[in-house]
């Protein structure tokens, strides 16, 4: 396949630019991939299409305020975008920078509260690796200091709301530079709904990179190369995964990201690994799905990677279908925007 087998008409009105007022708003669209039917729903009705022994996959990554804007040593203006934390013991980070003159290695960048950072070298283009300097904990530092990142395509400034509406309800581990999105609709009532109809709900961890929101420069699909982001896979998330596949039972991913860590960390066997690595896995029509029976997602952007992991899953015709049927319904689109349910 090409990449404008993945394009679709999209009006720039329906790219939700703010969150509705309460999370479960959001409307629901429901594709059976068997029928090859699709229903309309508000995203509160969720529940109803779980039974009881499902596994339903979380990823329950934290979004950073990864945005810093700060000054360089020489006194001209800075932003630096935090992307990837490198190992060791220091807090030094592959970033993207922005000024009018790009920083040399060795200068020193000044952020307010305290917060420094130092430009060791140039990393692999186009980031800079800085190493950032403060008194006490570099993350509380990096939480008054910084913003939060909001995807591109929302044209705006993020506000406080965005600090907590840009995150999941069960997010944890601090890492990601953007949110795994299908999460942003779950409350705590339809996680507890979830639990009390016999659903087992387990997390992951990916660290979701820039790589989400990069566009695929190539028309031939098989030369496109994702970014590398950080995933861990908790012992006992794969020993409920692994559990119910071998009982028959369905394992639901929420969100892409899930859905790429476990079909990434996966055997030989089948079977889901435990453990911790760097995850580079670009899923397109052909792949040979292992793990996830279901999947919930938002409605992607055209020709995005994101858009040709879903037709991977549901098949090409019947997810295009189902994004012309939700334009035509005026559903909201991207990050903020409502939400499907493939089974």
């Amino acid at each position: 396949m090409r990449l404008n087998d993945f394009d679709f008409e999209l009006p720039e009105a329906l790219i939700a630019q703010h969150p509705l007022q309460e999370r479960q708003s959001s409307r629901l669209m429901v594709l059976n991939r068997e029928t090859q039917q699709a229903q309309l729903a508000r995203f509160a009705e969720i529940v109803d299409w779980f039974r009881a022994g499902d596994v339903l996959v979380v990823n329950d990554t934290r979004v950073i305020p990864a945005r810093l804007l700060g000054r360089k040593e020489t006194g001209g203006r800075i932003e630096v975008f935090l992307v990837r934390r490198l190992p060791g013991d220091d807090e030094t980070w592959a970033c993207l920078t922005r000024c009018s003159k790009s920083p040399r290695t060795g200068m020193r960048l000044c952020f307010g509260e305290g917060l420094e950072g130092v430009v060791t070298e140039g990393g692999a283009s186009p980031y800079r690796h800085v190493r950032f300097e403060c008194p006490g904990d570099f993350a509380a530092v990096l939480g008054r200091v910084g913003r939060i990142p909001l995807p591109p395509y929302i044209r705006r400034e993020a506000t406080e709301e965005d600090h907590i509406r840009y995150q999941t309800v069960f997010a944890r581990a601090a890492g990601a530079v953007a949110a795994p999105t299908a999460g942003l609709h779950f409350t705590g009532g339809i996680l507890q709904a979830l639990r009390t109809r016999g659903v087992d709900i387990r997390t992951l961890t990916l660290h979701v990179g820039l790589g989400t929101f990069l566009p695929v420069r190539t028309d031939n699909l098989a030369e496109h190369r994702m970014h590398e982001e950080n995933y861990i896979v908790p012992a006992d998330t794969a020993a409920a995964v692994n559990l119910a596949k071998q009982e028959g039972r369905r394992v639901i991913a929420l969100g892409t990201t899930s859905t790429r860590t476990l079909e990434y960390a996966v055997d030989d066997r089948g079977r889901l690994c435990e453990g911790q690595g760097s995850c580079d896995l670009f899923i397109r029509p052909g792949f040979d799905f292992r793990i996830i029976d279901g999947l919930i997602t938002n409605f992607h952007l055209p020709c995005s990677t994101l858009l040709m992991l879903v037709a991977a899953f549901a098949g090409r015709d019947f997810v295009l279908e189902a994004y012309r049927r939700a334009v035509a319904e005026r559903f909201r689109f991207f990050s903020y925007g409502d939400c499907m349910l493939i089974l």
